[in-house]
């Protein structure tokens, strides 16, 4: 019986990484509140094997249609596994059309999900575990209706 449930359990796991062969790691932490205060910086680990294959990695947002603001700027910080950062960048995402006011990325109701690429082809000079921070930089603490931020690293293709 538990070989069954093994085999079951196992068969169910490649089918759901089949769907997304290109991820490498994709982790999304929810906000107390949906409020993302400075001093919650929420830090995110992933495991780099092959160094000779280029990656992009994507930021993650829920939001609700409450937010005050078109844009949110955020900080990220990346370190690899012997501790030297690899990068450090000020990224500013559209949330929203300035004009228009309509939300972007996936939703209804009053709930939406943006998934912005924010490094691009990037290098990973070590194998191990990585380590990305984010910041909000936006000048509210806390900030307001920000349901969930995350990180999604996946091998580059083309």
């Amino acid at each position: 019986m538990r070989s069954i449930i093994a085999f079951v359990a196992a068969a169910c796991f490649l089918t759901l990484t089949a769907c997304d062969p290109n991820r490498v790691y994709e982790q999304n932490v929810e906000l107390p509140e949906k409020n993302w205060t400075v001093d919650n910086a929420p830090e995110f680990e992933f495991a780099i094997e092959d160094t000779t294959k280029r990656y992009n990695v994507y930021f993650n947002v829920r939001y609700s249609l409450a937010y005050d603001y078109y844009n949110l700027y955020l900080r990220h910080r990346l370190v690899a596994p012997d501790s030297s950062e690899v990068s450090s960048a000020l990224h500013e995402l559209h949330l929203m059309d300035a004009k228009t006011g309509k939300p972007a990325g996936k939703g209804s109701s009053d709930t939406y999900d943006l998934q912005a690429l924010a490094l691009k082809d990037v290098a990973f000079p070590q194998a191990g575990t990585y380590k990305l921070q984010l910041t909000q930089y936006m000048r509210r603490d806390p900030l307001p209706s920000i349901g969930a931020v995350g990180v999604r690293v996946e091998e580059r293709t083309d």
